[in-house]
């Protein structure tokens, strides 16, 4: 019997922990950064703001974050974005613990945005390079595990200890994060890998390259697009998931980020368990179970009215965003070659994730543009509820048009 992946792969270890370390200290941000803004304001737009900002720049710069990838060294590379996003965290950091002054969030949304920007760099790049650390039949088992630390550390860990760390003093959670940026770095820099070629041609001719990969497979660019309507609901939802939790179920922050550590717990059940259903139900059927669940579980949030509702569903819906993810990045892993993959990487996450601060302002404007008709709790419920209706559409969609070759 074969020793398990973590214990024979010294270089696969210490990506596992670097993403884990890094993963904790998002996971704090994820409460704090938000939670931090509503300190600076109520107005939900300036929030959806803050939350638009940072996922901006995987519109703006993920095409040519591929090509830099593809250009260079990625063990470096990582490690020099963790550094780099250590020192706008402090920054982050200076902003949270001085006097409270009009416009302060409109700064945080700046930080936010390079936050942003240096996490295009770095998750791209850990994704591309895990290829290369792990046999192809490992990459299921690799991504699932690293997919279950990533909420482990990010959503079932941060949430919680950022509202406890909050209490003390809202400065707290974002110093700790700096120190596991730091200590990322360092770990990700003992990774020995053997010298490869990079990328020669000119910087727009591979671009072009990589484009025209994409295009040209149409299953995989069916795929990315019906990520990018996913994350499109998703991040409406969740940009108004923290004004949901305070003023309608009316949770505190420790009890919001125990929400989410129950989020996180499904998140990490559909990644330990997509392997063994991939192979019950096949690709497909979990493909189509996915979109189902989200339908179910959004909805269930948009007619709730206690956290006892609110963190179940969310439990189901992250289990079948993890089942989803697992499944269609190894399939892509397999599928891309090596010499394009941080390109053609770049460009579908452009359309996954460039959906994203699209999504934010959405979830911020439907709730301006409903609250004055409709009132503040019936506008706070709206984003979920078009979630819902919204992924019953990619449904009906993936049925007739989604199929992974």
């Amino acid at each position: 019997m074969a020793a398990p992946l973590l214990l024979r792969n010294r270089n696969y270890r210490l990506l596992f922990a670097a993403g884990a370390l890094t993963n904790l200290g998002d996971g704090m941000i994820v409460l704090a950064l938000p939670w931090l803004a509503t300190l600076m304001t109520r107005d939900p737009v300036a929030i959806a703001a803050v939350a638009a900002a940072g996922r901006l720049p995987w519109l703006l710069f993920a095409l040519p974050a591929g090509v830099i990838i593809d250009r260079t060294d990625r063990r470096k590379l990582i490690a020099r974005a963790d550094l780099l996003r250590a020192s706008i965290v402090t920054a982050i950091l200076l902003l949270a613990l001085g006097e409270p002054v009009p416009g302060a969030v409109w700064a945080l949304a700046g930080l936010a945005f390079l936050l942003g920007s240096a996490e295009v760099l770095r998750d791209n790049a850990a994704q591309t390079i895990l290829p290369a650390l792990v046999a192809p039949e490992d990459l299921e088992a690799a991504n699932g595990q690293l997919w279950s630390a990533e909420q482990l550390t990010g959503q079932f860990i941060g949430p919680p200890l950022a509202g406890v760390l909050i209490a003390a003093g809202i400065g707290l959670p974002f110093g700790l994060d700096v120190a596991a940026l730091v200590l990322a770095a360092g770990l990700v820099w003992l990774i020995a890998l053997k010298p490869e070629i990079p990328v020669q041609a000119r910087f727009f001719k591979a671009m072009a390259e990589g484009i025209a990969f994409m295009r040209d497979d149409r299953a995989l660019l069916r795929l990315a697009v019906v990520l990018g309507a996913a994350n499109f609901l998703a991040t409406m939802t969740i940009t108004v998931q923290v004004l949901f939790a305070q003023e309608v179920l009316e949770l505190s922050a420790a009890a919001f980020g125990v929400v989410l550590s129950v989020a996180a717990a499904g998140a990490i059940t559909g990644s330990l368990t997509a392997p063994h259903l991939t192979r019950l139900l096949g690709v497909q059927r979990c493909l189509y179970l996915s979109m189902a669940t989200w339908a179910l579980g959004y909805g269930a949030i948009g007619l709730s009215g206690s956290g006892l509702v609110m963190a179940p569903a969310l439990f189901v819906v992250m289990s079948a965003a993890m089942l989803w993810n697992v499944i269609t990045v190894s399939w892509r892993q397999r599928r891309i070659p090596p010499a394009l993959l941080g390109r053609v990487n770049s460009i579908y996450r452009f359309f996954g994730w460039g959906s994203m601060p699209l999504g934010a302002l959405a979830g911020g404007a439907v709730v301006a543009l409903l609250e004055p008709d409709m009132g503040r709790e019936a506008a706070l419920r709206a984003p979920f509820l078009v979630a819902s209706a919204g992924s019953v559409c990619l449904l009906i969609y993936g049925l007739f048009r989604l199929r992974l070759r």
